[in-house]
């Protein structure tokens, strides 16, 4: 599936603040090996540079599009092209970030303690998950996408998805010396015609317009805009408020930073 890096960052200040928010909750004074594991276009990486200017640091990212974006944003920066499902680091890792990616990967059950397994005495892997696969947007995809004429096509589209709050609890707490989970319910104030699609154009949307031919991305965006403008009708200052609820999670390995 192909992204679009300015579709993802039409919103750019809103999809950033869990970002910032998981960045204040890491308690580190000097890692010297950061990943940022499904960096995007960049500007996450680019926070985190800028809190620890003197780490080495690496954004690694699947999609070619996005990684072209961040080397074009952030010269200076390292990035290299991984699928996080299968990435290993050069070598221990102080720091693991990854915000808004992990959620596309099944197996967590194995995928986070491997994660655990990166990490160097003492250090932390902060994650950020989108958990709003139950909200009405979300739900008004998956109806259209199971009905003709769309069924055929995106039998084998799906959106990612991530496990309860006590799952990540039990799964992760034997491999953590100190262990933060928490949810929060962003509700952003989106400007524009139609904006829920437009936000859901940048992410969730993606893998079921990759199999749609151009008509077939037109009409479908055509009908669901349609159910989401009812789902999420603006106010008289035409602001159209989209709550969204996401979890995060940051493990500390036993040990001392070295």
């Amino acid at each position: 599936m192909a992204w679009n890096p300015d579709q993802y960052l039409q919103f750019a200040s809103q999809r950033l603040r869990p970002a910032r928010d998981l960045l204040g909750a890491i308690f580190l004074e000097r890692p010297r090996h950061i990943t940022d594991l499904g960096c995007g276009p960049g500007n996450v990486t680019a926070l985190l540079h800028a809190r620890w200017p003197e780490a080495a640091l690496v954004g690694v990212d699947r999609d070619p599009a996005m990684l072209a974006r961040a080397r074009q944003d952030y010269p200076a920066l390292e990035w290299r092209q991984g699928d996080a499902a299968t990435w290993v680091p050069d070598g221990p890792q102080d720091l693991i970030f990854s915000n808004a990616a992990l959620h596309w990967l099944g197996g967590h059950d194995r995928l986070f303690p491997r994660l655990m397994d990166c990490l160097a005495p003492g250090g932390v892997l902060a994650v950020q998950m989108p958990a709003n696969f139950q909200a009405p947007s979300h739900a008004l995809i998956r109806a259209l996408a199971a009905r003709p004429p769309w069924a055929d096509l995106l039998a084998g589209a799906a959106m990612g998805a991530v496990a309860e709050v006590e799952d990540y609890y039990r799964l992760l707490a034997p491999l953590s010396g100190h262990l933060e989970l928490w949810t929060s319910e962003y509700w952003q104030a989106l400007e524009g015609a139609n904006p829920v699609l437009g936000w859901l154009q940048g992410t969730t949307l993606v893998p079921y317009l990759a199999p749609l031919d151009p008509a077939g991305r037109q009409a479908f965006l055509g009908a669901l805009g349609d159910e989401l403008a009812r789902a999420y009708p603006p106010d008289g200052a035409g602001v159209t408020l989209y709550p969204f609820r996401r979890l995060f999670l940051v493990a500390y390995k036993p040990g001392t930073p070295a």
